[in-house]
C-alpha cells in the first residue's frame, strides 16, 4: 500500500510518542543493570536493530567534517543523556534531569542564529526566558520558583544535572553541524554503534559492578531499544512524506509526554508545580521555534508530501526542529524531483533527536 501524507504524518507522531518513553525506559534498565552497563546494553541492541532496519550508509559520500564531529557529538550527547538519567538518585530526579535536557530547542535556535545565519524575531528572547523559568520551576520542587531550593536540589546530585545541561549544549551543536554539513546523509547506524562502543569502554574502565541479567532488565532493554530504533524508522517516514510543520510543532510538546510516561512507568507522583513548569518549558521551546518561522508570501502554498520513497534516511530525532523552514514551493503533479527531495531532507536536518 502506498504511503500517504496522512499515514506518514501519523508515523512521525508515533515516533514522538515512542521517544517520549525514553527517560522512563532508560531509568528502568539502569535500575536493573546499572547506569553504565544498562546504557551499554540498550545502545548495543539498538545498534543491531538500526543496522537491520535502516542499514549501513555509504560513508564515502559523507562530508568528512560531519562524519567526524557529528559522530563524536552524537555519541557525546547520548552518553550524557543516558548517564544523567541513570545516575539520578531517584525516579523523580531522573524525570527532572530529563526536563533540564529539553533546554536544547532554545539553544539550537541560538546556535543557528550565531553560526548559520538563521533569521529570528524578537520572540526568541521571551522564548528562551520561558524555558529557563520553566526548568527553574521544575527544579524548585513543590515550593515553585525558589532559588535557594533549586540550588540545594542541584547540590544533592550536581553530576546528573550537569550532564543533562551539557547534553543539551552538545545536541544543539550537533544540530548546527548537521545543518551545515550533513547534506541529507544518514549516519544514525554508525553513530549509534560508536555510542554503544563508548559505553562499553566506560564500563570496562570503571569500577561498576558486573552486569547481572534479570528478566525485568532484559525485557526493559529490548523494549527501550525497540522504542528508540523504531522511533527513528517512523520519524524518517514522517519527515520524508508527512506534514513537516505539524511534526515540528508537535515535537516541542515531548517534555509533557515524557514526564507523563515516566511518571507512570516509574510510579512517581508529580505535583502541580512540576507540570506547570514542564508546560512552560514547552511553551518557551515553541515560542523559540515560532521566532524562526518566516511568514508566507502572497500566493505561496505548503508543498505536498513527497510522492516517492527515498533510500536515504534522516538521522535526527524531533529534538532539533528549532531551525526548520518549509519552503512553500509548488510541485508538479508528477511529484517532487530528486533535487526537491534532497532539499527537503536537508531542511529537516536543521531540526532535531531519544
Amino acid at each position: 500500500m502506498a504511503m500517504t501524507g496522512r499515514n506518514a504524518t501519523l508515523a512521525g507522531l508515533a515516533a514522538i510518542v515512542l521517544w517520549s518513553t525514553m527517560v522512563g525506559m532508560i531509568r528502568l534498565v539502569t535500575e536493573s543493570l546499572g547506569a553504565i552497563g544498562g546504557a551499554a546494553m540498550i545502545y548495543t541492541c539498538c545498534s543491531v536493530l538500526l543496522f537491520l532496519t535502516v542499514g549501513w550508509p555509504k560513508l564515502r559520500e559523507f562530508n568528512r567534517v560531519y562524519l567526524l564531529t557529528g559522530a563524536l557529538m552524537f555519541a557525546g550527547y547520548e552518553v550524557c543523556f543516558a548517564l544523567a538519567i541513570g545516575l539520578a538518585t531517584d525516579a523523580r530526579q531522573a524525570i527532572e534531569v530529563g526536563i533540564v535536557n529539553y533546554l536544547w530547542p532554545c539553544l539550537t535556535v541560538l546556535f543557528a542564529i550565531l553560526f548559520t545565519g538563521q533569521r529570528s524575531s524578537i520572540l526568541f528572547i521571551p522564548g528562551i526566558g520561558l524555558s529557563i523559568a520553566g526548568i527553574a520551576l521544575v527544579l524548585g520542587g513543590d515550593t515553585g520558583l525558589d532559588l535557594p531550593g533549586t540550588i540545594e536540589n542541584i547540590r544533592t546530585n550536581p553530576l546528573s544535572y550537569a550532564l543533562a545541561l551539557l547534553g543539551a549544549v552538545i545536541w544543539s551543536a550537533y544540530c548546527t553541524v548537521t545543518k551545515l554539513f550533513a547534506k541529507g546523509n544518514n549516519g544514525i547506524t554508525p553513530f549509534f554503534m560508536l555510542t554503544a562502543a563508548s559505553f562499553w569502554v566506560l564500563y570496562l574502565f570503571s569500577d561498576t559492578e558486573p552486569i547481572h541479567l534479570t528478566l525485568t532488565g532484559v525485557v526493559a532493554t529490548m523494549v527501550a531499544a525497540c522504542a528508540i530504533g523504531f522511533g527513528y524508522a517512523l520519524w524518517n517516514v514522517g519527515i520524508l512524506h508527512g506534514n513537516m510543520t505539524l511534526l515540528a510543532a508537535a515535537s516541542y510538546f515531548t517534555p509533557v509526554l515524557s514526564a507523563a510516561f515516566s511518571s507512570l512507568m516509574l510510579a512517581t507522583a508529580l505535583g502541580v508545580t512540576f507540570w506547570v513548569g514542564t508546560a512552560i518549558v514547552c511553551v518557551g521551546a515553541t515560542v523559540c521555534w515560532v521566532a524562526t518561522r518566516e511568514p508566507k508570501k502572497a500566493g505561496e502554498t505548503t508543498p505536498p508530501a513527497a510522492a516517492t520513497p527515498d533510500s536515504t534516511a534522516t538521522d535526527e530525532r524531533p529534538r532539533d526542529r528549532a531551525a526548520v523552514r518549509v519552503s512553500g514551493r509548488r510541485h508538479s503533479s508528477r511529484g517532487p524531483s530528486a533535487l526537491g527531495i534532497r532539499r527537503r531532507k536537508h531542511e529537516a536536518g536543521a531540526i532535531d533527536t531519544h
